[in-house]
């Protein structure tokens, strides 16, 4: 198994501005090579914006045409999660563009009641895996870090991936789960955040991270613009999980996602 190369776009988003947001992001990801990941913010077009009948698109629509194109352009495979109109429903999608422009997604599970996401989000009802160089990798969204249910290790997934909006004033939780998630599961985590203040006022310094199996930091950034690069050890891991075996050991139950 090859080992990945993954890079996370920490920076600002402009609320609900999709050509000065996709624009910032065509300059930013021309710096990025070598990469077979590039993971971008939750709602990296527009903010964390409750608007979705103002800023919801097809997904055939600019930004994923936009995400093909930028995919093929620099030859890897590119996510990040915006605000997708579907049959009358309204989803924060996750969403992963290869090169070749196939099109993997999941759609956010946990919706942040407190911001009233729940009122106007419709709740995904899947986890799903995706593959990419090799590697399996479960996809989720912002708030979805808080529960461990829906995260659990029970497929033998490789890495955690997360895109977020997720508040300066709750950052001491986002860093503390990012770590357990990963000791739990015994899995990389990559955490994508943004910084800057949005359309609401709300404030967002960063901290970005990524790290290993054993919750260790690979790579982490505070508080300002920085493209957080790094090549996951595939043997590494798999020798932690021979040495260590914590998965054969789990709870067995299961989840109900239509619940």
């Amino acid at each position: 198994m090859l080992d990945l190369s993954i890079a996370l776009v920490q920076t600002n988003v402009v609320w609900e501005d999709k050509p000065t947001n996709l624009n910032h992001f065509t300059q930013i990801l021309k710096s990025i090579t070598n990469a077979h990941l590039v993971v971008l913010p939750e709602m990296f077009n527009t903010g964390f914006s409750m608007n979705p009948s103002k800023n919801g698109e097809s997904m055939d629509g600019e930004t994923i045409q936009w995400m093909k194109q930028t995919a093929k352009q620099h030859n890897f495979e590119l996510a990040g999660s915006l605000i997708i109109e579907e049959q009358g429903h309204y989803y924060n999608r996750f969403v992963k563009v290869s090169p070749d422009g196939a099109i993997e997604h999941y759609d956010k599970r946990h919706a942040f009641s407190m911001a009233g996401e729940d009122t106007v989000f419709t709740k995904g009802s899947q986890r799903v895996i995706w593959k990419t160089n090799g590697w399996k990798i479960c996809p989720q969204v912002c708030y979805d870090l808080r529960f461990p249910v829906w995260s659990r290790n029970d497929s033998q997934y490789d890495i955690l991936l997360y895109t977020a909006n997720w508040p300066t004033k709750r950052i001491n939780h986002w860093l503390a789960l990012a770590k357990a998630r990963a000791i739990e599961n015994q899995c990389y985590v990559a955490a994508v955040n943004r910084i800057g203040v949005d359309g609401e006022g709300i404030e967002y310094n960063g901290n970005s991270i990524i790290c290993d199996f054993d919750g260790k930091s690979l790579a982490h950034h505070v508080d300002d613009d920085m493209v957080l690069m790094t090549t996951l050890s595939y043997s590494d891991l798999q020798d932690r999980r021979k040495q260590f075996d914590v998965l054969s050991d789990r709870d067995d139950f299961r989840i109900n996602p239509t619940s």
